[in-house]
């Protein structure tokens, strides 16, 4: 994914902090020439969409990752230093809506959602474990109540 970014009167303090935010995603700040990211873009489908922001100052967060906690880092920034605003984002080729963007960043992190898949998949597991126990112990009670019966 990538994220276009106005960085006009961003001091290099600033952006320094946002290169900070982003490193514990795995996401990347690189402030580029329009005209050059032109040419890394030219003959590529996936990324021709992104012609249309290469307006005015850019910087390009590029993110491989975690996607959702890139775009709530940046968003976090810009909520702070009130100077920077989103351009637009390039995703799977496509050119996202604010709204898309917004909702990115709602969503859990990659390691929540393993917590709730292994969570999920643990209650399966201690269910199918119980059901599995119960057999011999119910087998156990019936044979007990039928031995008591023909006891008396």
């Amino acid at each position: 994914m990538a994220v276009v970014l106005d960085y006009k009167g961003l001091t290099i303090k600033e952006m320094s902090d946002l290169r900070s935010r982003l490193q514990t995603t795995n996401g990347i700040c690189k402030v580029t020439k329009n005209s050059l990211m032109r040419k890394a873009i030219d003959g590529d489908s996936n990324w021709n969409d992104l012609e249309s922001l290469l307006t005015g100052t850019n910087a390009f967060v590029l993110i491989k990752e975690d996607i959702g906690g890139a775009v709530k880092a940046i968003q976090s920034f810009q909520k702070d230093t009130k100077k920077s605003e989103t351009k637009g984002a390039l995703f799977e080729g496509r050119l996202l809506s604010d709204s898309e963007i917004t909702e990115i960043a709602s969503l859990p992190s990659k390691e929540v959602l393993i917590a709730k898949i292994a969570g999920a998949l643990n209650g399966v597991a201690t269910k199918i474990a119980i059901s599995i126990n119960e057999v011999p112990s119910g087998l156990a009670r019936s044979l007990k109540q039928h031995s008591e019966k023909s006891e008396s």
